[in-house]
């Protein structure tokens, strides 16, 4: 295998990355319906349930603790931050040659949910396939 087959396929791999990791981002942060639920209702809801832990029936309880579980994981995402806009960055810079040579369309990327003006920026138009 040449240096230039190496450099080539380690770029495919960064690029892979690049979009696999924005992909990941955009869904994790996608807006969900219905009210925005905040930390501090969230760590509510888990005081909430510490206490009715204390008199539930076996199975309310498994139901309570299964809900405190999601309540935390929920907590730790909203605490966690990512940097979106360096993702979208590289997710920019590597979008356009990795549509090329996968063969990737506009109406794939916005169905995943990238906003158009990231398209836009990343050389992807309507008319790419």
């Amino acid at each position: 295998m040449t240096d230039q087959h190496k450099a080539a396929l380690a770029e495919g791999r960064a690029q892979g990355r690049a979009v696999r990791r924005y992909l990941e981002a955009l869904e994790t942060h996608r807006p969900k319906r219905g009210r925005k639920r905040t930390p501090d209702s969230v760590r509510k809801r888990l005081d909430r349930i510490d206490n009715d832990l204390q008199t539930a029936e076996p199975l309310q309880r498994l139901h309570l603790v299964q809900e405190r579980l999601d309540l935390q994981k929920e907590l730790d995402r909203t605490e966690s931050s990512v940097d979106l806009q360096g993702l979208e960055d590289e997710f920019v810079s590597s979008a356009r040659p990795y549509s090329d040579r996968k063969g990737i369309s506009y109406a794939a990327w916005r169905e995943l949910g990238v906003p158009p003006a990231v398209l836009k920026r990343a050389g992807i138009g309507r008319g790419a396939s």
